[in-house]
């Protein structure tokens, strides 16, 4: 009998030379997330995601132009979304919208090395705005379009807010874009690959892969954490919340990974940052109350903060809504999935698994007429 690891939990499935996670260190292509965190725009790192190295000068230059020739969206995309029905959830919309950009675009089927690099560039332009066009739509107002000459930073909160943001809104979801953006052979990534390897197209690929990160077990928990702080309250007796929660066996969003032990290595960039955000603002209660529930959990449960933990915070802190910071999550990760699916096509073989039977033995059909 096969020996079966539930969850695939510790299978190497492939070989890849995008990221690496050993001993509790992150790194793109080598380079450690510290690394790129302190001294790399979102920009470069998905250059290098796409590529095998940091761009020069010159090459960053060039891929910018390459995304100023991509900010805007398609008309037939922006209908769609208006013809999205009221109260559908932004994941779901999101996904929709990216399936809507590839019926628009020419080389969707040109399966060519050449047309898939270009088609990486244009779902990284856009996905932004789409996020964007479909916020605003839903608040009554009509999308904005992105501007050239600008970050994808800076055009995803001008095509949210329809305003120019500050330097510290810029940069802090840079930050944010370049944490999120690749992790190794995750539950999306892995499903963006799977499709890959059939050979469906780039567009396909992202769908299949924003579909698993709709699931609150993967992309949607820093959504459940904002909730979680929420019915907490600012001021609440943390402790008593938690030891009630933990004796009903309520899960506790944002604490432990499966691949990290020691603590996730982006948690603490955004712990930080989170600190810096919030302090003097409303948010800033949301802020301390984490900060025990984070204490709090490492001596009752030995558990420490993932990157989902603090992102809630400083996405509040930015004024984001809520149902956003998973799309946010699709708008990173993006660089990462195009990445797997580019060097899924290079060295191409069909990912099909196996699963042990555990159903009825042997059974022979009786006719309908002698059925029971």
């Amino acid at each position: 009998m096969a020996t079966v690891k539930e969850g695939l939990e510790g299978v190497v499935a492939l070989e890849s030379d995008v990221c690496s996670i050993v001993d509790g260190c992150l790194r793109y292509r080598g380079y450690s997330i510290d690394d790129l965190a302190a001294n790399v725009a979102f920009e470069e790192c998905a250059y290098l995601l796409y590529h095998d190295d940091l761009p020069t000068a010159a090459e960053l230059t060039a891929f910018r132009r390459e995304l100023d020739a991509e900010w805007s969206l398609p008309p037939g995309v922006v209908q769609g979304l208006h013809l999205l029905p009221k109260g559908v959830v932004p994941m779901a919309a999101i996904r929709t919208a990216v399936s809507l950009l590839g019926h628009f675009d020419p080389e969707a089927e040109n399966m060519t090395p050449e047309a898939n690099d270009r088609k990486a560039v244009r779902l990284l332009a856009k996905t932004g705005p789409v996020i964007g066009a479909f916020d605003r739509i839903r608040r009554g107002l009509e999308p904005v379009p992105a501007q050239a000459g600008q970050t994808i930073a800076w055009n995803f909160l001008w095509c949210l807010f329809g305003k120019e943001p500050t330097v510290t809104q810029e940069k802090s979801i840079d930050l944010a874009l370049v944490l999120h953006a690749e992790h190794e052979l995750n539950a999306s990534t892995f499903c963006a690959r799977q499709a890959a390897s059939t050979l469906a197209d780039i567009y396909s690929a992202v769908v299949a892969a924003i579909g698993a990160l709709k699931g609150p077990l993967h992309g949607g928990a820093n959504e459940q954490v904002m909730e979680m702080l929420a019915k907490i309250g600012p001021g609440a007796d943390v402790e008593a919340w938690l030891d009630a929660a933990l004796a009903r066996k309520d899960k506790i969003m944002g604490f432990g990974h499966r691949v990290y032990k020691t603590g996730d290595p982006r948690a603490r960039w955004l712990h930080e940052m989170s600190g810096r955000l919030t302090k003097g603002t409303p948010n800033e209660a949301f802020f301390r109350t984490s900060e025990r529930l984070e204490e709090l959990m490492a001596s009752k449960k030995r558990l420490l903060p993932n990157v989902d933990f603090y992102s809630a915070t400083t996405y509040a802190a930015l004024g984001i809504p809520t149902d956003l910071f998973t799309p946010i999550f699709v708008l990173s990760r993006t660089a990462g999935w195009c990445a797997h699916v580019l060097e899924q096509y290079a060295d191409n073989r069909l990912i099909r698994p196996r699963a042990e039977y555990v159903g009825a033995p042997d059974r022979a059909v009786v006719p309908l007429a002698k059925r029971g």
